[in-house]
């Protein structure tokens, strides 16, 4: 009888002592998104996306503009999971042909970068963290603020062409539902501000702002701004493949800082959304305060990227690390 009773005490704490196994194991599988999460698994990754994205940066100065709007364009349509990336397929529109998508290049040095880190950790970094921390790399090039961003992401397996629109706001589109769009993402009104100070850099293609040059001027733009944009935009449909565009601020082109809320403040934003935020009550305020100071907007801007990287990853199993980003791995 005490045999019996002994083994079946020993066999209840080895059942205890498996589930707190299987328990922590669960947990170490999936921690999440974390500061430095590839420490041990491929502890060069950030330096190498960081040395591939300034030499591309020295080459191609428009690719630190890419990567700024990859951020926007993948994190904010359900899921950071690096879906913009994805090529169509028979089946599946990719989303960097969707309307929404208009304007987004350089795919192709992403997959620059996904090599060289491949070669130091094959099969170990997601093509989603590359995409946030490319963006983070990108935005310091272009002389904003270094942001601290956690990693552990994975890449989706599809497209999410079908529901862009839905999670994308457009350039024409109302300043409550450009709100409204962010806030689900738990982005508050300072943040909205904050993202589209990106518009700071980067260019303005003509096909987005004729509806504001044609057949009349909209009355609500700088005349002194008027003349260059009719210069730069001469037809009233133009090409969309044709190279002609505005750049977002004529000052400083190139430098993401708060320039952007002055040029909006004096009637100069090229879109409607730039005007709306300008002279909205809810937003007007936060403008005029990162036009007076940068600090404010790159701590803003900081808190509003790292929100925008964070949400609804995929972590631990779900998903894929993909070989290629470009394609799903049942693809490659």
């Amino acid at each position: 009888m005490r045999k019996i009773m002994g083994a079946k005490v020993l066999f209840f704490f080895a059942l205890l002592s498996f589930s707190a196994v299987s328990a922590f194991a669960q947990d170490e599988e999936d921690q999440g998104l974390v500061m430095n999460f590839y420490k041990d698994s491929c502890p060069q990754a950030e330096d190498i996306i960081k040395e591939q994205v300034k030499l591309l940066y020295k080459r191609h100065k428009n690719t630190a503009f890419s990567w700024l709007r990859n951020i926007f364009h993948d994190c904010a349509v359900q899921s950071c999971d690096a879906s913009l990336l994805l090529d169509s397929t028979r089946r599946s529109l990719s989303e960097k042909e969707t309307d929404r998508s208009f304007g987004l290049r350089n795919f192709r040095y992403i997959e620059t970068v996904k090599e060289a880190v491949e070669r130091e950790c094959p099969g170990v970094v997601s093509c989603a963290d590359i995409l946030v921390l490319s963006a983070r790399e990108g935005i310091v090039s272009l002389g904003g603020p270094y942001i601290p961003l956690k990693t552990g992401r994975r890449d989706g397996r599809r497209s999410r062409a079908d529901v862009v629109e839905e999670y994308l706001p457009d350039h024409n589109e109302t300043i409550s539902g450009v709100l409204d769009r962010f806030a689900a993402m738990g982005i508050d009104t300072p943040g909205v501000v904050a993202l589209l100070g990106a518009h700071s850099v980067g260019r303005t293609h003509c096909v987005k702002l004729v509806h504001r040059l044609y057949p009349e001027v909209d009355p609500a733009l700088s005349p002194d701004h008027v003349p260059h944009m009719l210069h730069k935009c001469p037809d009233q449909i133009p090409d969309p493949k044709a190279v002609q565009y505005v750049r977002n601020d004529r000052g400083t082109p190139m430098v993401l800082d708060n320039n952007y809320y002055r040029n909006i403040l004096d009637n100069k934003g090229l879109l409607i959304v730039d005007h709306q935020l300008a002279y909205d009550k809810r937003t007007r305020p936060y403008v005029k305060k990162m036009a007076k100071s940068q600090d404010y907007f790159f701590k803003e801007f900081s808190r509003a990227i790292t929100l925008l990287s964070e949400n609804n990853p995929l972590t631990g199993s779900k998903g894929e690390i993909r070989k290629q980003c470009n394609l799903a791995n049942k693809l490659h």
